[in-house]
């Protein structure tokens, strides 16, 4: 077995200080905008949906608006949903799947449940492809106390008046190549830690709550993707990235105590989706609806039980 490269940034063994983390950003480079792919997808909904400005980050004088979507009527006797796309702002499918929600499917959900989605937590990130922030933050473990960073800190503020109130929370995330050939070894030097190869699963797959289990929820969703495409297999160990695999296409990780964004409401069904976009087998349009596949399932199973309650 070959021995995985340093690092290009930092003492192995020694964690990042300020010079290496400033090191970092100056190779972070802009590939795609998001005034382009994303604010300009919702201001095409503003006659359909009320858009928030919920906050905004600015990295060195540019300024991201903070934007989220939600139905136009609002009633507070129904019960609340939250979907969440672009925490790791690399991770195309979950913000594009989540406008293309918006776009095409919440309206059948209109007088049923209080929808709001915010598609792109983490511009910066999305123009330049990476899982961290501007402060080589990861947004998805930033989700304690008022927000340990300020994308997470933004849709803290912005989902607090209704905390108690959401049933749903479906947080829209990909696995791809990258976390294994640059991500991972990025947080390993980060950390001042060996980097330890994994394997990248091939296909979708769920992580559902380990302090909040919700089998059938993730079971409805994971049948519903499976239409659109390939689930993922758990390897020779019987695991997806390290964890144990519950059910065909789940895992469970403890979602406050890693401080992740599906852990932030105390919904009753929460999931973390995870699209691999690098398969052979699939195609960035089936990517997209994969993820809206997810959402609808996750609102149609949770409505259900509602109902039936």
């Amino acid at each position: 077995m070959s021995t995985p490269a340093a690092y290009p940034i930092g003492i192995p063994g020694k964690p990042w200080g300020a010079a290496e983390r400033a090191q970092w950003l100056a190779r972070q480079r802009k590939l795609r905008s998001y005034a382009d792919e994303v604010l300009s997808r919702i201001e095409a909904m503003r006659e359909r949906f009320d858009v928030v400005q919920y906050g905004a980050i600015e990295y060195a004088g540019e300024p991201y608006p903070l934007l989220a979507l939600r139905n136009r009527d609002w009633n507070a006797a129904l019960p609340h949903a939250l979907v969440t796309g672009g925490v790791h702002g690399y991770e195309t499918s979950g913000v594009q799947g989540a406008l293309q929600f918006v776009d095409v499917h919440a309206q059948r959900y209109a007088g049923r449940v209080n929808l709001l989605v915010a598609p792109c937590i983490s511009p910066w990130a999305y123009e330049r492809i990476h899982r961290w922030n501007a402060d080589a933050i990861d947004p998805n473990r930033s989700f304690k106390g008022e927000g340990l960073c300020a994308e997470a800190a933004a849709l803290m503020r912005l989902v607090a008046p209704w905390r108690d109130r959401f049933l749903l929370h479906v947080d829209l995330h990909e696995t791809t190549d990258s976390d294994e050939s640059e991500f991972r070894p990025a947080l390993a030097a980060r950390e001042g830690k060996p980097f330890e190869p994994s394997a990248i699963p091939d296909g979708f797959y769920l992580v559902d709550d380990s302090a909040n289990a919700q089998p059938a929820f993730q079971q409805a969703i994971v049948e519903a993707v499976a239409r659109v495409t390939h689930i993922a297999p758990a390897d020779e160990q019987g695991e997806i990235i390290g964890s144990p695999v519950v059910a065909p296409g789940v895992i469970r990780y403890a979602f406050r105590e890693l401080g992740l964004c599906a852990g932030m409401t105390g919904a009753r069904f929460t999931t973390t989706t995870e699209v691999y976009p690098d398969s052979p087998r699939a195609t960035p349009a089936q990517c997209n609806a994969a993820q809206v596949a997810a959402v609808c399932a996750a609102l149609d199973f949770a409505l259900a039980v509602v109902g039936a309650g």
